[in-house]
């Protein structure tokens, strides 16, 4: 059981260093975490489609420019039709994934710090102008396929959303577990629901650059860790500002743990699957697109219930 008590900044940089899964996967670290889900994970996996109701986890992807998105997807439509009436369309598509305006995965090699980035490698060997050599997007070109979990914040607090004052502990996660009766197993993708449309219709400035953000704590590293947890998702990210004195905490379970991070999900239509249901168990599928050396891939992750 997590202790209640909110860690000293000793304690969360500790959880960065003191247990680094640096080396536990061998010639296969490049894949990290996501090595927790074994063909008997899939298979255990596909038990938990019922229904056959799919649910997306994707926000969609957005053109116009706006506070919120001051890199929006470039999106550029081409018609032609021939003499005879015989036409077709195509287009063009330019993404700036990483920020807050696009879902999208983070990969291995797009966070280090000063000790190096995950395993151990050095970013200044390992990340080229053609691409990163180790801990690229392209080790999920076969697809992320496994159990996913639901922790539904604002319906344990009974609040719409997250706020600024009132982070997401590590503790209160292992709470909202329980009181959905639901137990994280190893090679598990954790999605964390915060309520960020919510907070976005209450605050305009809410997930603009530069603004504080609402979200988790750094004394939510515990449980990813001993949980061992393969997938990381959510609707916020990081509390920003927070008492660490490590920029982003969370976002260094990629470098520290070898677990890739599912940014910017929309989650209030699984949220209410899952309340409909009575589970916050599903089927989980992500599948990014095949970017030799990429730190990332937009994605539209899928819960099948």
């Amino acid at each position: 059981m997590t202790s209640r008590n909110i860690p000293s900044k000793e304690q969360v940089k500790s959880y960065l260093t003191d247990r680094r899964n640096w080396g536990r996967w061998g010639a296969k670290g490049g894949a990290g975490a996501t090595n927790l889900i074994t063909p008997a994970k899939r298979l255990e996996a596909t038990k938990l489609i019922r229904t056959g109701k799919t649910v997306s986890l994707s926000m969609p992807l957005s053109v116009e420019p706006s506070p919120r998105n001051p890199r929006p997807v470039q999106h550029y439509m081409k018609s032609e039709t021939d003499a005879n009436g015989r036409g077709g369309a195509s287009d063009f598509v330019g993404i700036y994934q990483h920020g807050y305006s696009v879902t999208h995965m983070d990969a291995l090699c797009h966070m280090w710090d000063k000790d190096g980035m995950w395993d151990g490698k050095d970013p200044k060997e390992e990340i080229t102008f053609n691409g990163a050599k180790y801990g690229s997007v392209d080790q999920f070109k076969d697809g992320i396929v496994t159990r996913g979990v639901l922790l539904d914040v604002p319906k344990y607090r009974e609040k719409p959303h997250v706020t600024l004052d009132s982070p997401v502990h590590g503790w209160e996660l292992e709470e909202i577990a329980s009181s959905q009766d639901v137990e994280i197993r190893p090679g598990d993708a954790v999605i964390v629901f915060c309520g960020r449309k919510s907070y976005m219709d209450t605050f305009s400035d809410g997930f603009t650059d530069g603004a504080d953000l609402p979200g988790l704590h750094g004394s939510c590293l515990p449980f990813i860790r001993d949980n061992d947890v393969a997938l990381l998702g959510w609707d916020m990210l990081d509390a920003v500002p927070n008492d660490s004195g490590v920029p982003m905490p969370m976002h260094a379970v990629i470098n520290s743990y070898g677990v890739p991070i599912l940014d910017n999900t929309s989650l209030e239509t699984l949220s209410a699957t899952c309340l409909e249901e009575n589970r916050y168990e599903f089927f989980l599928t992500v599948n990014p697109l095949v970017i030799v050396g990429g730190t990332g891939s937009p994605v539209n992750p899928i819960a099948i219930f």
